[in-house]
């Protein structure tokens, strides 16, 4: 058994190396570096952030199969999706947040071992894990529309969240109603978890690599 494990997470983060090599230059410029100027490009840079955002995909991964299995699985993910628009207004109003990038890969690592564990956690400590991760999330996709004006960031505002909820409850119900996932205990899920928590490591890793030399 500790064979396996040790197999498997060689392949997670394994896997994670190669999203972090392939999808780390895209994570913060879905519009390729350029402000959005117009509200089709401020929609399309919301929609795109959740996406090519490999390690902030994990996160948002995780939000939903860790609500998929508490009685406001509908409203959790929302308490992140709010929280993102918050660090959002946040970075662009002169808040920085210390160690963004470290929090950020930090948090899809701890989420990814909590759903592994097969333990649902009670509604509102999900809520308060959300909204904590969720500002730096935000904080650290602002970058991308720094210098927008109101309507394509509006646009953004509105796409990013939109996109991030959706993403949410589609997770969520691939674990209830494709894998047939009865509680959080159930093995897909679980094994879900470990593939999230493996490349929130491997972009961790890089940061702190980053950070030291």
């Amino acid at each position: 058994m500790s064979k396996l494990r040790g197999s498997l997470w060689s392949l997670l983060i394994g896997s994670g190396g190669l999203l972090v090599s392939s999808g780390a230059a895209l994570a913060h410029h879905p519009m390729g570096g350029q402000t959005p100027d117009t509200l089709l490009t401020g929609v399309l840079s919301g929609i795109g952030h959740p996406i090519i955002g490999i390690d902030h995909l994990a996160f948002v991964i995780c939000v939903g199969l860790a609500s998929a299995f508490v009685a406001g699985r509908y409203v959790t993910p929302l308490a992140f999706a709010a929280a993102t628009i918050a660090g959002c207004a946040a970075m662009l109003s002169g808040i920085t947040l210390p160690y963004a990038e470290i929090v950020i890969t930090g948090s899809v690592v701890v989420m990814g071992a909590i759903i592994l564990t097969g333990r649902s956690l009670p509604m509102p400590a999900l809520v308060g894990l959300f909204a904590v991760a969720g500002l730096f999330h935000g904080s650290a996709y602002a970058a991308a529309i720094v210098g927008a004006e109101t309507t394509p960031f509006a646009g953004y505002l509105v796409a990013f969240a939109a996109t991030q909820y959706a993403i949410a409850i589609a997770a969520g119900w691939v674990a209830t109603a494709v894998w047939n996932a009865a509680d959080a205990s159930a093995l897909k899920p679980r094994l879900a978890g470990a593939l999230m928590a493996g490349i929130g490591f491997a972009f961790l890793a890089e940061n702190v690599e980053g950070m030291l030399f």
